[in-house]
């Protein structure tokens, strides 16, 4: 005996499921304790605990800031251009300059090349939000 498969169901219940099941969500959760371990790598540059510049601008209150405007920093051409075009560091456009800061913006003064492990940059986006607040 055969029957009849109604395929709006079936994909009903898959959504369903789907939905439903545990696991992670469509955006990544960081891990601002792993966060601040990633941030090693930063530190020789930046600080985000004060508003000090060291050799790169103070990341502290980076997310919702306008690039290149950082007080007292001799940002390059490109940067502050990049600001001026309308680039402000929120979690999308610092993930996209984590990754590769010179494709980023290029002719950027960081000489970092940037992080592979999406992970390693959720983790540190995390960490840096508890001094953007």
């Amino acid at each position: 005996m055969r029957f009849a498969v109604d395929y709006r169901v079936v994909l009903l219940i898959a959504a369903s499921v789907f939905a439903l099941s545990p696991g992670k969500s469509g955006a990544q959760e960081g891990d601002a304790n792993a966060g601040a371990v990633v941030f090693k790598k930063c530190a020789t540059c930046h600080i985000v605990d004060s508003d000090t510049n060291k050799v790169g601008p103070s990341l502290n209150g980076v997310l919702g800031r306008k690039a290149g405007t950082h007080p007292d920093f001799a940002y390059s051409a490109s940067m502050k251009a990049a600001g001026d075009g309308g680039l402000v560091w929120d979690e999308a456009t610092l993930r996209d300059y984590l990754h590769n800061p010179r494709v980023k913006v290029k002719g950027t003064k960081m000489a970092f090349v940037g992080l592979k492990d999406d992970q390693e940059i959720t983790d540190l986006i995390a960490y840096l939000k508890q001094y953007s607040k």
